[in-house]
């Protein structure tokens, strides 16, 4: 499974490559909105800082407009990928940039219907919001075994992207249906670390280490 981190602050986006388990970056209009800065120069700096994948989202509504966003979009930088919503004209988009080899995320996804659409369309990528049927009483991982299920019997090449993610647990089930990718909020991804047993085992151990009054690196320095 690749992640992929759901922010737009380049900051913290180069503190979590520098672990080396980014493999790509989402962005949309409310997270740039965010930044303060000109959309253009946020994406290219991130596109800088991470190689995988960059999505972008275009703002327009209608075919002609987002088309013509879609392509500055992925001028800015080779690793750009055109995110446009899962309507007609957003689909429409979608095959047009698709066909000419510009990798296309499909967002906004509530339904196997939609993500069946998105696929016949030419996305890369398909954008379920698990998190958010589940504020509606609905499962949103029902939906990710859905299109999982529905993309293996037709050999889809659309990678299934779970968005809206709220917690390391929507990381691991979304693995277990065997998604492609999951984009998380940096504070998801850091919680993903962590574990009470974890830190009461390094707190034994250093307690223990202590009591030798031994140094790892003095025992480096008396070999030399």
């Amino acid at each position: 499974m690749k992640f992929f981190i759901d922010t737009a602050d380049v900051a913290e986006i180069r503190d979590l490559a520098s672990t080396g388990l980014v493999d790509g970056v989402t962005t949309n209009p409310s997270l740039i909105a965010k930044s303060g800065r000109p959309m253009a120069e946020v994406i290219a700096e991130i596109c800088d800082a991470v190689p995988g994948p960059i999505s972008a989202e275009v703002t327009a509504t209608d075919y002609a407009t987002m088309l013509r966003e879609g392509r500055y979009l992925a001028s800015i930088a080779k690793n750009v990928a055109v995110k446009v919503p899962l309507t007609v004209d957003g689909l429409k988009t979608c095959k047009t940039l698709s066909d000419a080899g510009t990798p296309v995320n499909v967002t906004l996804c509530f339904s196997a219907a939609q993500a069946l659409l998105a696929a016949k369309a030419g996305a890369a990528y398909i954008s379920p919001f698990v998190g958010r049927l589940d504020d509606i009483g609905a499962v949103g991982m029902d939906l990710i075994a859905d299109i999982v299920e529905i993309y293996s019997a037709y050999d889809f090449k659309t990678a299934v992207l779970v968005a809206s993610v709220r917690g390391p647990q929507h990381v691991i089930d979304a693995a277990k249906l065997g998604a492609d990718v999951v984009t998380l909020p940096p504070a998801v991804l850091r919680l993903m670390y962590k574990h009470p047993l974890t830190d009461k085992g390094l707190e034994a151990f250093l307690a223990d280490w202590a009591k030798t009054g031994q140094s790892i690196l003095g025992a480096e320095t008396d070999t030399a």
